[in-house]
């Protein structure tokens, strides 16, 4: 029989976004090969595919183990659009599998992924709209947008798999137009909210989380998702006279991503170096070199739709703060699980 001590309470309460981890890992892996770094892309592939099925297994663990707080998490408004990270994950992982040749597995992730979007889209919303416990606008966080960042890494894997769908390739492309749309859509009112829950109401500095990243991470994402669709074959006649919105979509996306990268930088240095809140490893961090790596795959994307070759510039710099605030993120979380580990043992 399984002592109180061998119980993984952990496990109890693990962090439900903890894809953005895997998120992270894969998209400076794609963005480095985008920008020739094969050597270091490779690695990060290896560890991205690693790190999605040790996930996986813990979060099916928890499953079988904690059934009941992982439903709490599921229908839990402050929680519950974390989960859209394992759809994020999941397509991110499956662009590098394209990215080396599985170009069937990378197909098996995107269905994978809808599925999940598609139940924990009404899942989530279904919360939203029926749970009456705490129903006022300091419940929004820049959290929720992860649901936004799994709808457009839905059409970023779709784009580069749909030739193996075969005679639906003019269906499919048309669903990940009306992905498209629906990210835009759902990205414009949670933002609303968003902005006019920190511009106009009372904010403690626990209010100030890693997850305000995610704005700028779903705006990126978005503008990658507009460039990858403006390059890529509309199949279908009717889709040809949208291309134009589509472009500007591409710019508008990429300029508001632009826009809150300094305002987030400011916010940390007001919340950790003005006011000196102790900085320690936080899960949620994820959220924050995402956007980053996202925002470098986003600008190469822009200046190839765009022709405009000094967007690289910004590429080549902004892998390099990925990279590096992913290392730091990545040494943090080891020393915490070593930490832990020794600290069960001497327990």
């Amino acid at each position: 029989m399984e002592t109180d001590a061998a119980k993984p309470y952990w496990l109890k309460d693990l962090y439900p976004g903890y894809f953005t981890l895997t998120m992270a890992t894969g998209i400076i892996a794609f963005g480095m090969d985008l920008l020739g770094l094969r050597l270091l892309s490779g690695l990060m592939y290896r560890v991205t595919l690693a790190s999605w099925w040790m996930l996986t297994g813990l979060f099916l663990w928890r499953l079988l183990r904690y059934p009941k707080a992982l439903w709490a998490d599921l229908t839990n408004p402050r929680v519950t659009f974390s989960f859209f990270t394992f759809v994020a994950a999941t397509c991110v992982s499956g662009l590098l599998l394209h990215l080396h040749g599985h170009d069937y597995l990378a197909l098996l992730c995107w269905v994978t992924a809808l599925v999940a979007w598609t139940v924990l889209l009404y899942c989530s919303f279904g919360v939203l709209t029926l749970t009456h416990g705490e129903r006022t606008l300091k419940i929004v966080d820049g959290g929720w947008l992860i649901c936004i960042v799994g709808t457009q890494s839905l059409v970023l894997l779709g784009v580069n798999v749909i030739p193996w769908v075969g005679a639906l390739g003019g269906v499919m492309m048309l669903s990940l137009y009306m992905l498209w749309m629906l990210g835009l859509i759902l990205y414009g009112i949670f933002v609303t909210l968003f902005a006019y829950r920190i511009f106009f109401m009372e904010m403690e500095f626990d209010d100030y989380t890693p997850h305000m990243w995610v704005i700028m991470g779903a705006a990126a994402i978005s503008a990658n998702a507009s460039s990858a669709l403006a390059v890529a074959d509309p199949v279908i006649h009717v889709l040809f006279e949208i291309h134009p919105f589509v472009d500007s979509m591409a710019l508008l996306t990429w300029a508001w991503a632009t826009w809150w990268l300094p305002l987030l930088i400011i916010i940390s240095f007001w919340k950790h170096v003005v006011h000196r809140i102790p900085l320690g490893y936080d899960p949620r961090q994820w959220s924050i070199v995402f956007p980053l790596g996202m925002y470098t795959v986003a600008s190469v994307q822009l200046s190839v739709a765009t022709e405009f070759d000094p967007l690289h510039w910004i590429s080549h710099f902004m892998v390099w703060v990925a990279l590096g605030v992913w290392g730091i993120l990545m040494a943090a979380m080891l020393r915490r699980v070593w930490m832990s580990i020794l600290a069960r043992e001497k327990g």
